[in-house]
């Protein structure tokens, strides 16, 4: 029995709607989407990623807004309806507290990736580069430059890092998530993906009841926390679990179908039985 409420649902992209085995998004994620939309239900995409990371998601789906860089910048169709960027003058000096405590950085923003012009000691870091780069996404300028802005940033550290140094200069202003594989995402402090989730029902007139999030990994914790209704994907970080109120398939088996059947979002059955 299909629901009578408009809902809002909020999909983190790697793992959730796109495969990290083949970097697609199943067919079955995206009929199942545009029958949630034509039902008169809301989707966004609700990723860490900045805007210019997910051009080439938005070639695979179709949604009604883009969540970009943790709540750093939300844009529902053509309107932007938030940005924030980091003041010059503090992402200067993170920019020289990277250099300081011998910290790899991935500063990103609107217009795609900032990395250091030489190339990195930290193979990781040029493995990244070259990805960002086929993604249509690295910038023209580099770290070194000052002629730009940022919403937030990555960085790996390495055992030549002093990375509790570069975290203390960070305590105040920034939230740091612990992606694994010594690898970080900052986001300034005030924005997060549950943040940007009050924001959009707050412009729709919508309830917390009526948000659906699905998600994987550890930067989806603040939805998770946050929403009443959490979707966990088959393959994910433990972290979520407690929180998870419907565990769905992987990506590949067909999960955000599955899930949205499952819970009357859709009346469409897009997956093997």
């Amino acid at each position: 029995m299909q629901m009578s409420s408009r809902k809002a649902l909020f999909f983190d992209v790697d793992g959730t709607l796109l495969s990290e085995i083949n970097r697609n998004v199943p067919e079955s994620a995206v009929k199942a989407v545009e029958e949630a939309r034509r039902l008169g239900h809301l989707t966004f995409i609700n990723s860490g990623r900045v805007s210019k990371l997910l051009d080439p998601f938005r070639k695979m789906i179709d949604m009604d807004g883009y969540l970009c860089g943790c709540g750093t910048y939300i844009i529902v169709g053509d309107e932007e309806l938030y940005a924030r960027k980091i003041p010059h003058e503090r992402g200067l000096a993170i920019k020289e507290d990277l250099k300081k405590y011998r910290v790899e950085g991935i500063l990103e923003g609107k217009g795609g990736c900032h990395f250091r012009r030489e190339t990195s000691w930290m193979p990781r870091i040029e493995q990244i580069r070259r990805s960002i780069a086929s993604q249509g996404a690295l910038s023209p300028y580099s770290i070194e430059e000052d002629n730009y802005d940022f919403d937030k940033f990555c960085c790996v550290t390495d055992a030549d890092s002093d990375k509790e140094g570069f975290f203390g200069t960070l305590a105040e202003d920034f939230d740091v998530i612990d992606r694994g594989g010594n690898f970080w995402e900052c986001v300034p402090k005030g924005h997060s993906k549950a943040i940007a989730i009050q924001m959009i029902l707050d412009h729709y007139g919508l309830s917390l009841e009526d948000a659906y999030v699905f998600g994987d990994s550890t930067n989806d914790l603040p939805m998770f926390t946050y929403a009443k209704n959490a979707v966990l994907m088959g393959h994910h970080d433990k972290e979520l679990e407690p929180y998870a109120t419907f565990t769905t398939r992987t990506v590949e088996e067909d999960g955000i179908a599955y899930a949205m059947k499952a819970l009357g979002i859709i009346d469409g059955v897009y997956y093997q039985e």
